[in-house]
């Protein structure tokens, strides 16, 4: 069994461009910076940690409308590598992550989008009540879920290499 799982809770970098694949499918991007504090000697050192965040289909449209420079956004998703050519022609590799999940923590102001909320809702199972215990069948995985892949993630058939940054 393996797991690459990775949770982040930090701070939008830029607001989250939204850009299509070749294939019509969505996906928004977005910068995110991590800190940690720690008291060495009586003084505070800091450290940030700057992460790629992709976010697929329509979640990445949902979260393009909502993540601006600034948010406090929690981010769960899975760890990926990319290898680039820089401007200088020197290879690189960048690692990344492929979001599943992407919440706002940053409250809305009046008439803003964005903030709690900003990815898809929970699929309704509302079930009449019988009393008693529940006896609520499991439920199916929301649609555009597939096993090991995650939320909305790109599929076998997407070239990486073919987005537009």
């Amino acid at each position: 069994m393996s797991l690459n799982l990775i949770l982040l809770i930090g701070n939008a970098g830029r607001d989250a461009e939204l850009r299509y694949t070749a294939s019509g499918r969505a996906v928004a991007s977005f910068s995110m910076a991590v800190s940690r504090r720690w008291q060495t000697n009586n003084e505070w050192q800091e450290e940030t940690e700057w992460f790629n965040i992709s976010v697929w289909g329509q979640q990445g449209e949902s979260v393009a409308n909502s993540v601006r420079r600034g948010s406090r956004v929690f981010v769960e998703g899975r760890l990926s590598t990319r290898e680039y050519t820089n401007q200088a022609g020197a290879t690189r590799t960048s690692l990344d992550v492929n979001a599943f999940r992407v919440i706002n923590l940053t409250r809305r102001e009046e008439g803003e989008e964005g903030g709690y909320g900003s990815y898809p809702p929970a699929p309704e199972t509302a079930q009449p009540y019988s009393g008693g215990q529940s006896q609520q069948p499991a439920q199916a995985a929301p649609s555009g879920y597939e096993a090991g892949g995650g939320y909305n993630q790109p599929t076998d058939g997407e070239d990486l290499e073919d987005l537009p940054w």
